[in-house]
């Protein structure tokens, strides 16, 4: 590995690993939340569409300061924001301030998480941080199984607001300090060279058609394990496991992840992101169809666990790695901000909608709608691999 890419990729783990996990608080707390602030379920949980959806808003607006000003320095900037929303949510009374809280947090993720950390290995790799970044995924695929728990005692403890707080201050005593002295400075793009290189024109599509395909094949999978990531836990109690045997078995999930996303990097150099994404996707309506048929055994929720894992794990690669299929190095980062809002819509608005149904119909609903939307995704997925071979792009392109 490149000397440069070792030197920032354990800062960009540690940090993401944090920022990531620091914003699952309601996937373990929910229920805190909405008997302190007297909201329902759903509505605690609409705080991290609303993190999506702001993220998705601020990201064109960031693309000149990343250009402009280096990914180390918005970093900088963006953390101390996630703090601030960390403490603001710690003091939230009611709804207004919640949604306040979320709205900070959403801005300060546009600015930190994955997109952030992918452009400074780029800043410092060029063509060479694409096996960067698989490495990265790997990490932060652990976000989940290293901070249920610890939400879980923090919340035992000292209260869901005291979680908040002692999240705030790792985000300023450990993320802030890394990005700060651990990341390298970059040479200030001239204001003019960034305005022109940041432009906003449409992406270069091959075909109209095909970059609706690629966005609704992504964002169907997104719908089901962004929204997944946030009601799982709620989901396992309601097909009959205690509080703890929930965490437990959602915590594993991280791990099988982590698994799945190593496989496919170990393999990367013989099959693209399409591929990817259709031996994944299979995997998810087949977990679903055991669980809805299991009646909560503790088997059929382990093999969901599995199954579900190891496809949502996939699947996570393959988002980052599918437009590579259609799009040079040049067009891909016009193609992939173009894709980032409706993503980040979608994947806002599926934490609400599932725990809507999970609360008001039960598991069954929400797992067959899951079921169904995976189903579709697979589909988009087997015309958009037809598509590949017209437009000639090499199978193993996109490493």
């Amino acid at each position: 590995m490149d000397r440069a890419i070792a030197r920032i990729l354990p800062v960009l783990a540690v940090t993401q690993l944090i920022s990531w996990g620091t914003i699952g608080l309601p996937a373990i707390v929910g229920n805190q939340i909405a008997a302190d602030l007297r909201l329902d379920l759903p509505t605690v949980f609409a705080g991290t569409s609303i993190l999506y959806v702001t993220m998705g808003l601020c990201a064109p607006l960031l693309a000149k300061p990343f250009q402009r000003f280096g990914a180390r320095c918005v970093m900088m900037v963006g953390v101390t924001i996630a703090a601030l929303g960390l403490a603001v949510l710690a003091c939230a009374q009611g709804l207004a301030l919640y949604v306040v809280a979320w709205t900070i947090l959403g801005v300060a993720g546009s600015a930190t998480l994955t997109t952030a950390a992918h452009i400074k290995l780029n800043e410092v790799a060029g063509r060479k941080a694409k096996g960067a970044i698989g490495i990265l995924m790997l990490v932060t695929g652990l976000s989940s199984t290293i901070f249920w728990p610890m939400t879980a005692f923090l919340a035992a403890h000292v209260g869901w607001r005291g979680a908040c707080l002692v999240y705030a201050a790792m985000l300023l005593l450990i993320c802030l300090p890394l990005h700060t002295f651990g990341l390298p400075r970059r040479p200030i793009v001239p204001a003019a060279t960034a305005e022109s290189a940041a432009g906003s024109e449409a992406p270069p599509v091959l075909e109209r058609s095909t970059f609706f395909l690629l966005v609704a094949s992504i964002a169907l999978n997104a719908f089901v394990t962004f929204g997944f990531s946030a009601v799982l836990v709620e989901l396992l109690k309601a097909e009959g496991l205690s509080a703890p045997e929930a965490i437990a078995f959602g915590s594993s999930l991280g791990i099988v992840q982590v698994t799945a996303r190593g496989l496919d990097f170990l393999g990367g150099g013989r099959w693209d992101g399409i591929t990817t994404g259709l031996v994944a996707g299979a995997l998810l309506p087949i977990a679903m169809l055991i669980l809805l048929v299991g009646n909560g055994s503790h088997w059929a929720i382990a093999a969901f666990i599995a199954l579900y894992g190891l496809g949502s794990g996939a699947l996570a690669v393959s988002r980052a790695t599918i437009p590579l299929v259609f799009y040079d190095q040049t067009e891909f980062a016009k193609a992939v901000s173009h894709i980032a809002l409706p993503l980040n819509l979608i994947s806002a608005a599926a934490p609400p909608i599932l725990v809507a149904l999970l609360a008001r119909v039960g598991s069954g609903a929400l797992l067959e709608l899951a079921m169904l939307c995976s189903v579709g995704a697979f589909l988009l997925l087997l015309v958009l691999g037809r598509r590949r071979r017209v437009v000639g792009v090499p199978a193993a392109s996109s490493g």
